[in-house]
């Protein structure tokens, strides 16, 4: 995709403008949410302590609270993930990014991943809150990529994602082809981890993301916005 085919605002409303450290204090927050809502962002991702504090820093606007769940890690029993998207949602939460158990999946049990996805899921679909499965392809082979996308066809997530950005990879091309091939228009794709320039996030786009996850989020589009100019 070329640059000349995006306006900014077209561009702001796919990010998911992210700010998931640990040390991340109140000013931080305000500053991503203010950001957000100068841009036009989807979404602002964090981790669920912040969601009310979040909350109410965007009353009144179009962007969405996202809360990132068994982040980063994965490593937490289904109940666990289950009840933390539940709180999540009580704070405030319109959207929950969830990271799979990948011990599970490398185990070949199947049945226990998708378990966890179904759970989850239905959990945000009785709230009317937007799903968003985390692959974690950096520890993937290719056939766990597709077992997963297998199970999201049959589930129906709202999106299936990349990366957490927190492990040794993000977000990859091949990786991007290779789910978009697998799930069809079946779910929607969103990439995080790594990108941080505007070259990268226009190819994305044309794989077909709808979604993409950064901190460069005001970056890229300032980038767009000096070529435009």
């Amino acid at each position: 995709m070329k640059y000349t085919d995006m306006t900014p605002e077209k561009l702001a409303s796919y990010f998911d403008h992210t700010q998931l450290k640990a040390y991340a204090r109140d000013a931080d927050f305000q500053r991503l949410c203010g950001e957000a809502k100068e841009y036009g962002f989807a979404m602002v991702a964090i981790n669920p302590a912040p969601v009310a504090l979040c909350r109410g820093m965007l009353a009144g606007t179009d962007v969405h609270v996202g809360a990132a769940v068994g982040f980063p890690l994965g490593q937490n029993t289904i109940a666990a993930k289950v009840f933390e998207t539940r709180d999540a949602i009580a704070n405030g939460a319109q959207e929950i990014d969830y990271v799979v158990n990948i011990t599970r999946l490398k185990e070949k049990d199947y049945s226990y991943v998708e378990e966890e996805m179904a759970s989850i899921v239905a959990a945000c679909r009785r709230e009317k809150v937007i799903s968003k499965v985390i692959f974690e392809n950096c520890y993937l082979e290719q056939e766990e990529k597709l077992a997963l996308c297998a199970m999201a066809r049959e589930v129906r997530p709202d999106f299936i994602k990349t990366s957490t950005g927190f492990g040794t990879g993000g977000a990859t091309f091949q990786d991007v082809e290779l789910m978009q091939n697998a799930v069809g228009d079946t779910v929607k794709i969103k990439a995080a981890g790594g990108i941080r320039n505007l070259e990268t996030a226009l190819q994305m786009i044309g794989l077909g993301v709808s979604r993409i996850g950064s901190t460069a989020s005001v970056a890229i589009v300032q980038e767009l916005q000096r070529l435009q100019s």
